[in-house]
């Protein structure tokens, strides 16, 4: 598809392949060591990161998509945007050929930080392992996470393509996040119930929930909703007597509509998340993070908002 009807994910090599051994063998040996050893394994198929499934599930959404709608061009498009060098590219490819999936764009910037690219190819979304090029990329508008690994092998749907949201700081902006770290939990609900009416701002995964939203129209316009290969989660700390309210009108003031909120009231997230086994988890707090990691969750991890000077600390 052309980029300015594509929804396009940029995703680095390290989020896409396991690239572990071939990371230690730059930081211990250098650069000349690690660009020969790529290319003298050029034809050696690398193993899946932590993006890959979440890749191969977009994928089958466009396959659907082609389907029911063979000359529209509104589906995802992936690109691959690494800072590699140009001579480690065969490898690249010839792992992704062997895995069977349409990357066709490549962005290989030699060492230099690819972040500037972004916004030349569109970019909707972008998964990198590397949490300063994230963050350089969320400075600078772009819906953005780190990738971590589970720690658990877990079987993933197919057939649907599965996204769980964190909601403030991820699709929300971190307003009332602020007010719940500075000020505590008595006065987050006294707030959240005061402005129960009054839309959350923006954060920076809602533009991706959007594009989700309008592909998922497109099956409910051809009777699919049944059979739809996008489903939506949001998964939240939040009460729902307390503080939900203003989340779900939030969202039906968007124009948006989610598949499944879960509110947890503080409790811990992983379990939840065993049970959707999403393809992606977007949050905002490395301690929810970790504890989806821990269970076997492919969670990325957003560096937007408040939760960040406490994360750091």
């Amino acid at each position: 598809p052309k980029p300015q009807n594509a929804i396009t994910v940029a995703v680095s090599s390290r989020a896409l392949f396991n690239l572990v051994e071939e990371r230690k063998i730059y930081e211990e040996h250098g650069l000349e060591k690690y660009v020969e050893y790529q290319q003298n394994n050029e034809n050696v198929i690398l193993k899946p990161g932590p993006a890959f499934y979440f890749v191969k599930a977009l994928e089958h959404v466009n396959a659907r998509l082609l389907e029911l709608y063979p000359d529209d061009e509104e589906r995802f498009d992936i690109v691959l945007m690494t800072n590699n060098h140009a001579q480690v590219g065969v490898r690249l490819i010839n792992s992704i050929n062997h895995y069977g999936l349409t990357i066709e764009r490549f962005c290989m910037t030699g060492g230099e930080s690819p972040v500037g690219y972004l916004t030349a190819y569109l970019t909707n979304l972008y998964l990198s392992a590397d949490s300063d090029k994230v963050q350089e990329a969320i400075e600078a508008g772009i819906a953005s996470a780190t990738m971590f690994t589970a720690n658990k092998d877990v079987v993933y749907s197919d057939t649907q393509l599965r996204v769980a949201f964190d909601g403030d700081a991820v699709i929300f902006s971190d307003e009332s996040e602020q007010i719940f770290k500075e000020q505590g939990l008595d006065r987050f609900f006294e707030h959240e119930q005061l402005n129960e009416n009054k839309p959350l701002a923006q954060g920076p995964l809602k533009g991706f929930l959007e594009d989700l939203g309008k592909l998922q129209k497109k099956f409910y316009a051809r009777n699919e909703r049944l059979n739809c290969p996008i489903r939506t989660y949001l998964v939240t700390a939040r009460s729902a007597a307390s503080s939900g309210a203003r989340v779900l009108k939030t969202l039906r003031s968007w124009g948006l509509e989610i598949d499944e909120a879960l509110f947890l009231a503080g409790a811990p997230k992983g379990p939840i998340l065993v049970k959707i086994r999403p393809h992606i988890f977007f949050d905002d707090q490395m301690y929810h993070i970790e504890g989806a990691q821990k269970l076997g969750t492919t969670a990325a991890h957003v560096p937007y908002g408040i939760a960040q000077k406490y994360n750091k600390s």
